[in-house]
């Protein structure tokens, strides 16, 4: 017995001090509050996003203004190619036929957030089919100075 609570305190132990010194980025708990929120054509609030609504509601928070307009928000910042894609990152697709009509916001991983007219805000991989086939162009609207801010890890408190 003696052995098996040494094993357990042991390994309680181990995942208490291995845990993350860091925490996750302003950029991620924001979106994370976000999740689920309802879809609402033209929504630009807590109670129901569009997707350049969401986008814009979220670089908000960090007084970074968007027009509120896939097609717009697709003239601002930077362009970036998918392979160099970044946190903070919008990302832009072709779902209607005519030109770009949908925005997210690339989180890593080949994943990005969005407000998808059927799901509300969810996060999609940028490989799944539909995806992967209307992806548009990608912009960075964060300089080097605000993705340090915004997007990294930070060390915890």
């Amino acid at each position: 017995m003696k052995k098996y609570s040494i094993m357990v305190l042991s390994i309680v132990l181990l995942l208490a001090f291995s845990s993350s010194a860091w925490a996750a980025s302003p950029l991620e708990e924001t979106v994370d509050e976000l999740l689920g929120t309802d879809y609402e054509w033209a929504g630009t609030t807590t109670k129901g996003f569009d997707c350049s609504g969401f986008t814009q509601y979220v670089f908000k928070q960090f007084d970074i203004e968007l027009p509120h307009s896939s097609s717009a928000q697709a003239s601002k910042g930077n362009p970036v190619e998918k392979k160099d894609l970044r946190a903070g990152d919008l990302v832009f697709f072709n779902t209607s036929g005519d030109g770009i009509s949908h925005v997210g916001i690339y989180l890593g991983n080949n994943k990005f957030v969005h407000s998808a007219t059927d799901d509300g805000v969810i996060i999609s991989d940028m490989s799944e089919k539909y995806y992967a086939q209307r992806y548009v162009k990608a912009r960075r609207v964060l300089g080097k100075y605000l993705y340090d801010r915004i997007a990294v890890e930070q060390p915890q408190q």
